[in-house]
């Protein structure tokens, strides 16, 4: 009878002990995901913002900015000031 009680005691501290482990374990799992999750709206963000940058430099606004900023060039209607 000792016996079958001290193996059942022993069984019991092993669960206990494993579902303590365990817990651990889906903690951590769980702050890894939250990381994870957060990563994958921040490339979706950065991916969206890509997606704008993409559609923006197709359209002649962008042309024309770069040809202002770059090259100096300027519509016939425009008229340069420049500062002594």
């Amino acid at each position: 009878m000792l016996v079958i009680t001290g193996v059942i005691l022993l069984m019991t501290a092993l669960v206990v002990v494993g579902g303590i482990s365990l817990r651990a374990k889906e903690k951590s799992y769980l702050a890894q995901e939250t990381e994870l999750k957060k990563q994958i709206d921040e490339e979706k963000a950065r991916s969206q913002e890509i997606d704008d940058m993409e559609a923006y430099v197709g359209t002649d606004e962008y042309v024309e900015e770069i040809a202002k900023e770059k090259l100096g060039l300027v519509n016939e209607n425009e008229i340069i000031l420049k500062a002594k």
